[in-house]
């Protein structure tokens, strides 16, 4: 028998997996609403404990305030620093992306505290004793009385951040905290309708994440900054890439039919910093030139710039190692992992989606 495949969507392309009040992605205009708010006006008015307050509020349906969720997540840095020793101990020998993987699984409930908090309050934690171990040095303590942003910063960089470096990566965490159905938060709530609880469902959501198809952009990005070189490069080695048929990082989505609306919001974080570190001039030289290629290349529907582009520039800028990159989204992308589980939990249904079976069949019966 000679079986066709389905001409319905194959990989859930257009089909709706649940309903949600915490984030939207309009692909045509170029628009993410984040809890009823486009990004770039959030990441204006508020920071990522407000965020995140909000995030919480819609996935448990319980309003939920900025200032709990500040002294919450401070209180939950502070527990996951003394759980240190047990939280890594599986992790020897292994990459900072591997290490965190190994040790957010070993997270656990706690007693007097959210579990989202936990959750939220042990990621830069780990993520910072894993930098530290990389150097060869202890980690540092978490200070409960500073913003997540701060905290992150003082535990990767082992000094206190200043003002714009603060700012920028509280921009970061705030535009990145959630997108629509992505893979890492359709991977949470797939987890989550099983009714297993958010550490499984977010451990999850983390192992999506370090797929390169997913959150594993932003170094090649670097990387190919780093090749390019020098502006009179930028013509030659872009042409030849893209004659060669190869994949120019931080450019096009799966999403997006226009330009990412974080890029231009992580565009203006940077220039905040006044420096620090990103080479921004030469980046949007090397951004410039592409756009007009890849114009060039396809007309009908040309890949612009997206999130990881300038992700990668903004991290190297607060010199967060390029190994932690993946670790930090998930810092900032448990907000919504967590508010996403626990949305999935309350609508109570397990996700079993139908597959378009393509194999042999049995012989037919025969009278």
């Amino acid at each position: 028998m000679n079986l066709q495949l389905s001409k319905g969507p194959i990989g859930l392309d257009g089909i709706p997996a649940a309903e949600t009040v915490l984030s939207h992605v309009d692909g045509e205009r170029g628009e993410l609403i984040i809890a009823g708010e486009r990004v770039g006006d959030l990441v204006r008015e508020t920071g990522f404990e407000g965020v995140t307050a909000r995030l919480w509020s819609g996935g448990t349906g319980h309003p939920v305030g900025e200032a709990a969720v500040r002294a919450a997540l401070g209180t939950a840095r502070e527990r996951a620093f003394a759980r240190l020793p047990d939280l890594l101990g599986i992790t020897r020998g292994l990459s900072i992306v591997d290490g965190f993987r190994a040790a957010i699984a070993g997270l656990r409930a706690e007693n007097g505290l959210q579990h989202e908090a936990t959750i939220v309050g042990a990621f830069p934690v780990i993520a910072g004793a894993l930098v530290q171990r990389a150097k060869g040095r202890d980690p540092i303590a978490p200070d409960p009385t500073v913003s997540h942003a701060a905290d992150t910063l003082s535990m990767i960089l082992d000094r206190k951040p200043g003002t714009r470096e603060v700012a920028a990566l509280d921009a970061y965490f705030v535009t990145v905290c959630d997108h629509g159905m992505n893979a890492s938060t359709f991977a949470t709530r797939v987890v989550a309708s099983t009714q297993a609880d958010l550490f499984a469902s977010v451990t999850a959501g983390y192992c999506a994440l370090t797929g390169p198809l997913h959150g594993g952009a932003p170094e090649p990005v670097l990387e190919m900054l780093d090749a390019i070189g020098t502006s009179e490069r930028i013509k030659p080695w872009v042409d030849n890439a893209l004659a060669r048929g190869e994949r120019l990082m931080g450019f096009g989505h799966r999403i997006y039919r226009v330009r990412d609306p974080r890029a231009d919001v992580l565009k203006g974080a940077i220039q905040q910093l006044a420096g620090g570190g990103a080479d921004l001039p030469f980046a949007g030289e090397v951004e410039a030139y592409i756009r007009k290629a890849l114009r060039r290349k396809n007309p009908d529907r040309p890949l612009d710039t997206n999130v990881e582009f300038f992700t990668a520039i903004l991290l190297d800028a607060l010199t967060i190692p390029r190994q932690a990159f993946t670790p930090i989204f998930a810092v900032a992308r448990a907000a919504g992992w967590t508010a996403h589980a626990r949305e999935q939990q309350r609508g109570g249904r397990l996700i079993r989606p139908s597959s378009a079976y393509i194999g042999p069949m049995p012989a037919a019966l025969h009278d």
